[in-house]
Order: structure tokens, then C-alpha cells, then sequence
């Protein structure tokens, strides 16, 4: 480009384009992390409630953005001393750089709070919460702080860089109350009051949705440099707040480093393994803690916070669920709420100027009345609910899962299935047969009928099918069971806690003989599921008093 055409480009109008297309890409950024929630939710939930799961997280979006347009915004005006400015009356440029801005943090809030209560808060009192922090709860915090409000830097001089606590920490104190105030999920506690482990259904969607949220936190963190290029009195270009994007973006890559370490540490000195649960809950702790402080913060503070924020997490989690015995499914509290208040406290101490005392100050003000707030506007929204007995599922449904009660859908409709053969469909059994297939191969009539009932590994099912078919007994039925007899019980962990394995996944093959000898069609079995090993299962021979044959109405050795 020549020196000519760079001097007549007006910067102000670079300065604005260049600007714009940097927060746009930047809530995009933020958007995506609505599928690192969705993840890591639905991986921390049971099978039985992914769907109400996904369900929440889709309408936090759909309900709580229409909300925050419609009404959000102009609270938020409110709440920062000017008047109610509707998001409608804005201007192309604004809508960018200040309305979807703010939607994609209010929604950020909105959604931490899903996790809390997943597995028994009904559809309409989420929903009815979702229009409450979108409305008012949220807002009032964002304009008593970013909107100028008396806890802003123009007031008391609250610090919060992108959110540790605005948002994040908004998000956790309520999914702690609401939790609080729902109670637990069935089963959750003993009578002896001791916690009862209900492990989530995929480690590998927990996971994934860890990495996918801190992918999109670059644009939570570094994004909120929002102005890349400001224009002085000069007339010309100078860096913006795009000035410090080396420290947020230093802070934001070794804090979620440190916060996984610190977890992994904590979970290896608790439980002597590193729980990958805990190592991915870490991760987002470090980010949570670094978020209010990233543009502030020294290198070795944004590592000592974030590894704090990380140690902390197994204590306060078993703190929270033990000994209060508040069931936050997804740890919400834990990584979010206590994170984000330990990372805008701990500014006055890793500050790049030093330590402030008058910071500090601000600080403690600042965390005590966002939290008061949080709580009190949570609790009254949700036990109104409950005041009417609409804040939680019935106990049958809550047994029967959410997405079936809920939403009359099930996530792994296959799973269980009588259309589905656990061997994947093999089909070399009925191919070893000629014709239809009978339970006695064929054989002309007999006297006494017998089940043959075998328990078993469920794969070895191919090799028992196999087996029956090549001594001519290819019919049989299957079920999926579990129980438990010789085979150890073995010990799992989630989350940091120990829960015992003692009932065991088969598989029970019924087979029904007339003339076939019931003992050659249980060596059959017994040599197909054999491997030698404690759990190969048990054959157990009972006679039959009679058989009907729906079809024809024939009764006794001509039904089988």
C-alpha cells in the first residue's frame, strides 16, 4: 500500500472497522462455548438425563438472549445510573461492540447454573430462572460494576477484568443456592447421612467440553481487549486496550495450565490417583481465576493464583457435598463461584504495581454484595417454585430419567433394546442352520422338556450362538442383566470420591430343549463362555411343566 492511499484513510473509520470485526469474531469465540458447556454437563449427568441436559443448555441460549435484548440491557442501564435504553434503539456498530458483547457474557452466567441442578430441577423452573438472570439478576451486577454503577472503577473502584467474578463467580454462588434450595437428587445420601457417588455417564464428553470451553475462553479473556486500535488527539492510530493482549493472553495460557496441576496434585494427595475429572474441573478453575485479573496480573501471580484455585477444588467441592451436603452435580460452586471470588481477591497482592490495601478494600466490598445479591435473588426465584411445588420432578420421574418425563425422548434409544443384538448382529449362528430354526434342531417330538439357563459374559454371546447352532439349537433368548456372585467387586472413582462395583454386566441365554439333552446344550454354552477367569458365569438346568405354542395352540414337547 502507497504512502498516497495510506493518507487518505481516515483512522478513525480503520479504527472502528478494525475494531468491530474483532469483537464480532470474539463473541463468536464466546458462543462456542456454549458447546464446551453442553459437553461438559452432559458428561457429568446420568445416561437418563443428557437429553434434559442438552434441552437446558439449548434454551439458556434461545430464551435468555431474546431477554437480554428485550430487557437485560436496558436493566443494566439502569443499574449503572442512566435510564432504561432498550438494545432495540441501537445502532449497527452497537449492536456488536456493546449488545451482543454483553449477551454472550450475561448467557455465559446464565448457563454455569444448569450444571448445578441437573438431574431434578423441572424445564419451567430453569426456564422461568433463565428469564430471571437474563432480566435482572445478571444485569444489575454488570451495571453496578462495568456500567458505571457505585462498585465500578468511577465508585468504589472494583476491579474485574473479564468477568472471574462478575460473571463466573454470579454464575456459581447462584448454582450453589439453587442447588441448595431444590436439594439433593435421590439416592444421593444415605440415612447415616454418608454420600452415595452417582458417577456421570461419559468421561470422554467432560473432557471434551473442558478443552472446547478453554479454546473459547482466549476469546473471554483476551477478547475484552476490545478495542484493538484508538485514535488520539493527534489524528492518529495507537494501540487501544489491545495493549496488554501479551499479559491476558500469558495470564489466561499458564493460568489454565497451573489450575489443572493444581488439581491433579490435590486429587493425588486426597485419593493417591490423579482424578481426570478433577485435573479437567482444575483446568477451568485456573481460567476462572485468572479471568477477573488477566490485564493486571504478574506471570508468577496469574501461576500462583490459578494453581490455588485448583488445589481449592476437591476441598471445597467435598466440603460443599459432604459436609453440607449440597448436591452441585457439576461442581459449578467449586469451579466457578469460589474460583472467581479467589481470583479478584487475590489482585491486590500479584498486581504488576504492588500490593494496594485500598484495593483490597474495593475488592472484599465488591465480592460481599455481588454475593449477597446473587443469593438473595436466586433463592427467592427458586423457592417460589418450590413454595408451589413446581421447583423439582416427582420422585418417579426423577427415578425414571429426566429426558423421558421431561421431553419423551431418550438419548441412547438403542441401549437395552430387543432389536439390538449385543454381539453386533452375528450372523454366523443362523447360518449354520438349515431352514427355520427350532429350538430342538428339528428333531421329531420327545417327552420331557427342559430351560437351559446360562449367566455370562455378554462377549461371549457371539461364541455361545455359534455353539447352540452347531449342535442344532439355534433358538434362544436374551436378556441383559447384571448381578454379582464369585467375580470381585471392583473400585471406581468420580470426582475424587470411591464407589464400589459389585454388580457385574451379563448377559442370561435361555434355551428351551425337548428332544435336544439339556446337558449337551449346557456343556455347549460352558465351552463358549470359558475363559478361566473369576465371572464366566453359571449354566443352571430347570425342567419345564409344560410349553403353548401361541400360534397353533400345540401344548408339551410339540409347542417347543
Amino acid at each position: 500500500m502507497t504512502p498516497g492511499v495510506l493518507a487518505s484513510i481516515d483512522p478513525s473509520v480503520l479504527a472502528e472497522g478494525v475494531n468491530l470485526m474483532w469483537v464480532a469474531v470474539v463473541c463468536f469465540l464466546i458462543f462456542f462455548m456454549h458447546a464446551g458447556f453442553a459437553m461438559l454437563e452432559a458428561g457429568q449427568v446420568r445416561a437418563k438425563n443428557v437429553a434434559n441436559q442438552l434441552t437446558k443448555n439449548l434454551l439458556t441460549w434461545s430464551v435468555g438472549v431474546l431477554v437480554y435484548f428485550l430487557v437485560g440491557f436496558g436493566i443494566e442501564g439502569v443499574a449503572g445510573g442512566g435510564g432504561f435504553s432498550s438494545a432495540a434503539a441501537l445502532g449497527d456498530g452497537s449492536w456488536v461492540d456493546s449488545w451482543l458483547f454483553g449477551a454472550v457474557f450475561a448467557m455465559t452466567a446464565a448457563t454455569i447454573v444448569s450444571g448445578a441442578v441437573a438431574g431434578r430441577a423441572k424445564l419451567r423452573a430453569y426456564v422461568a430462572y433463565t428469564i430471571a438472570i437474563s432480566a435482572v439478576i445478571y444485569p444489575v451486577v454488570a451495571g453496578i460494576t462495568w456500567g458505571g454503577g457505585f462498585l465500578g472503577g468511577a465508585g468504589l473502584g472494583f476491579t474485574d477484568f473479564a468477568g472471574g467474578m462478575i460473571v463466573h463467580g454470579v454464575g456459581g454462588i447462584a448454582g450453589l443456592t439453587a442447588a441448595y434450595v431444590l436439594g439433593p437428587r435421590m439416592d444421593r445420601y444415605a440415612e447415616d447421612g454418608s454420600t452415595n457417588v452417582i458417577p456421570g455417564h461419559s468421561m470422554t464428553f467432560a473432557v471434551l467440553g473442558t478443552l472446547v470451553l478453554a479454546f473459547g475462553w482466549y476469546g473471554f479473556n483476551v477478547g475484552t481487549t476490545a478495542t484493538v486500535f484508538s485514535v488520539t488527539d493527534a489524528g492518529e492510530l495507537a494501540l487501544g486496550g489491545y495493549a496488554s493482549v501479551g499479559r491476558v493472553s500469558l495470564a489466561t495460557t499458564l493460568g489454565m495450565a497451573a489450575g489443572g496441576a493444581g488439581a491433579a496434585v490435590a486429587s493425588l494427595y486426597a485419593t493417591k490417583k490423579v482424578d481426570t475429572l478433577y485435573v479437567a474441573n482444575g483446568l477451568l478453575a485456573g481460567l476462572v481465576g485468572v479471568t477477573g485479573i488477566a490485564n493486571l496480573v504478574t506471570w508468577w501471580g496469574a501461576i500462583l493464583v490459578a494453581l490455588v484455585c485448583g488445589l481449592q477444588l476437591p476441598l471445597v467441592f467435598e466440603f460443599a457435598s459432604d459436609r453440607l451436603q449440597i448436591d452441585d452435580v457439576c461442581a459449578v460452586f467449586p469451579v466457578h463461584g469460589s474460583a472467581g471470588v479467589i481470583g479478584v481477591l487475590a489482585l491486590p497482592f500479584v498486581h504488576v504495581n504492588g500490593f494496594s490495601s485500598s484495593l483490597l478494600v474495593s475488592q472484599v466490598i465488591g465480592v460481599a454484595v455481588i454475593t449477597v445479591w446473587t443469593v438473595a435473588a436466586t433463592a427467592a426465584v427458586f423457592g417460589a417454585f418450590k413454595a408451589v411445588g413446581q421447583a423439582r420432578v416427582t420422585p418417579e420421574h426423577e427415578r425414571d430419567g429426566l429426558d423421558v418425563s421431561e421431553h419423551g425422548v431418550e438419548t441412547y434409544p438403542e441401549f437395552g433394546k430387543p432389536t439390538v443384538s449385543t454381539d453386533g448382529g452375528t450372523v454366523a449362528a443362523a447360518s449354520a442352520t438349515d431352514g427355520s430354526p427350532r429350538t430342538d434342531g428339528g428333531a421329531e417330538g420327545g417327552t420331557e422338556i427342559k430351560m437351559v439357563t446360562a449367566i455370562v459374559r455378554p462377549d461371549k454371546l457371539g461364541a455361545i450362538k455359534q455353539a447352540l447352532a452347531e449342535i442344532k439349537a439355534p433358538s434362544l433368548t436374551v436378556t441383559n442383566v447384571s448381578g454379582r456372585g464369585s467375580q470381585p467387586a471392583k473400585t471406581g472413582q468420580w470426582r475424587g470420591e470411591e464407589f464400589t462395583v459389585d454388580l457385574h454386566q451379563k448377559v442370561k441365554v435361555d434355551v428351551v430343549v425337548a428332544d435336544i439333552p439339556a446337558d449337551e446344550v449346557a456343556e455347549a454354552i460352558r465351552g463358549a463362555a470359558e475363559t478361566g477367569e473369576p465371572g464366566d458365569g453359571k449354566v443352571f438346568v430347570l425342567p419345564v411343566e409344560d410349553a403353548l405354542q401361541v400360534r397353533t395352540g400345540a401344548t408339551g414337547p410339540e409347542a417347543v
